[in-house]
């Protein structure tokens, strides 16, 4: 059996040093500076702001993770609450759709014939 190996290759050109922030209650922010490969600050780029908390569903912990449409540190504050709630709703309707798929996926008897048999039971 032949099997391609991948290689992982750094992207020396998408530099960012990242620093964290945190309330130690609802989530943490993440500040991603992007630098050259000596380590400069790359002002050619924008600063991104990630926030990632986690909400308590049914299932369990739902990690959550989203980018934050912010200048500076102050807005990217100010904008998590509401960050957050999209990151929500989108994975919310995310897993509804996979629900959808994997409901149309089940295999019934008789329907597909791939069971043994054809899939038809006789008694």
């Amino acid at each position: 059996m032949n099997q391609e190996t991948q290689t992982a290759t750094f992207n020396g050109e998408n530099l960012y040093r990242e620093e964290s922030f945190t309330d130690r209650t609802v989530g943490t922010l993440r500040r991603m500076t992007p630098v050259d490969k000596e380590g400069n600050i790359d002002n050619s780029r924008a600063v991104v702001y990630v926030g990632q908390t986690q909400v308590m569903t049914a299932m369990g912990a739902l990690p959550l993770s989203f980018e934050l449409q912010a200048d500076n540190l102050a807005d990217a504050i100010a904008g998590f609450s509401d960050g957050a709630k999209v990151a929500f709703e989108d994975a919310m309707k995310e897993l509804e759709e996979l629900r959808r798929e994997q409901a149309s996926s089940i295999v019934m008897p008789g329907a597909g014939g791939d069971l043994p048999g054809g899939g038809k039971i006789q008694l």
